[in-house]
């Protein structure tokens, strides 16, 4: 092995990546030129199917199968990996007729890959080929080939798999993607394999799962003095109030902004009337809004808090910026 450079030369180091990420961004454009009924094929037997795709691959194909695997189980189609070692020790029983195999293997003739064929065709699991040979075992074995030749790894030395394993990645998104529109899978259904992620809680979590209600809503009447309001304010921990009257109507808001500009004039907050100085115009939005509405609201309103209410215009309950904050929706 040759001796590690120590100084090196920035201009260098970026020519030669952007030189890694054209030879691949130009290999992804020759791989899509090269689509042809193979991916149609593809598609419309995954489609048909009433199974799950069966993902496998050996090395650096592996890892790339697992990641395709993993993208078509979040976007609608029921999909795991099997490691092709462990399949001939036991892990074959996984797969089932009704199932389709997606096989990737950038030769073709991958031992631990091909030698799992008759045991599918046995069972007549009908298999989908990612490879770099059209003319190889796996790819005529297959009922659809989808070619992933590349004439350029990224290497240097032309050994690494690189170029060969983004394109594979690549055909697999494609796959994903082409999949979930002919399946109609909406923003919704992917929050719903997705309830913990941020995507998750923007396409999932509602107003009303974070408002506050009850005892925790700030509310006063405008009978009452400015500093009742700070005092109501300051118990439930938010930074504005509700003003409503004895059927819980709204009638305005008074909020920590509104205090800081009356008390910079002198007035004093003994004497004045909440009903004088609090805002009329109450920003509102429904309960069932989703939070991340309420985030857009906030933003193009320049405001900190909304008043909630449910499909008949009732007042049940308010939303702070800080409650958005922790729920990891901004």
């Amino acid at each position: 092995m040759t001796s590690i450079k120590t100084k090196c030369n920035s201009k260098d180091i970026l020519d030669r990546a952007k030189l890694v990420l054209k030879i691949e961004f130009e290999e992804i454009q020759a791989v899509s030129d090269k689509l042809d009924d193979g991916f149609v094929r593809a598609i419309e037997l995954i489609l048909s199917s009433h199974g799950r795709v069966i993902v496998t691959g050996m090395g650096k194909s592996g890892h790339i199968g697992k990641k395709i695997s993993a993208t078509l189980a979040s976007t609608g189609t029921s999909s795991t990996f099997l490691h092709p070692a462990e399949a001939h020790h036991g892990d074959l029983g996984v797969v089932q007729k009704d199932d389709v195999i997606l096989a990737i293997s950038y030769s073709g003739e991958t031992d631990e890959v091909c030698s799992l064929v008759p045991h599918f065709k046995r069972i007549s699991t009908p298999i989908i080929a990612i490879t770099g040979d059209p003319n190889s075992t796996l790819a005529r074995l297959a009922y659809s080939h989808i070619n992933a030749s590349v004439k350029l790894e990224a290497c240097s030395l032309n050994l690494a798999p690189t170029a060969s394993t983004t394109v594979a990645l690549a055909l697999g998104d494609a796959l994903a993607v082409v999949l979930l529109e002919m399946r109609g899978f909406k923003a919704n259904d992917f929050a719903l394999t997705h309830p913990a992620g941020s995507l998750g809680r923007r396409l999932f979590v509602k107003v009303g799962d974070l408002m506050r209600t009850d005892e925790n809503l700030p509310s006063v009447g405008p009978e009452k003095f400015v500093a009742e309001a700070v005092l109501e304010m300051s118990a439930k921990r938010m930074g504005m109030t509700c003003v409503t009257n004895e059927d819980k109507e709204i009638l305005g808001i008074l909020t920590d902004g509104d205090l800081r500009r009356i008390i910079s004039r002198g007035t004093d907050i003994h004497k004045k009337l909440v009903s004088e100085v609090m805002s009329k115009k109450a920003l509102t939005i429904e309960n069932n809004s989703l939070a991340s509405e309420a985030a857009l609201k906030m933003e193009k309103e320049k405001i900190n808090h909304l008043l909630v209410v449910n499909s008949r215009g009732k007042l049940i309950g308010a939303l702070g910026i800080h409650d958005l904050l922790e729920a990891k929706i901004l």
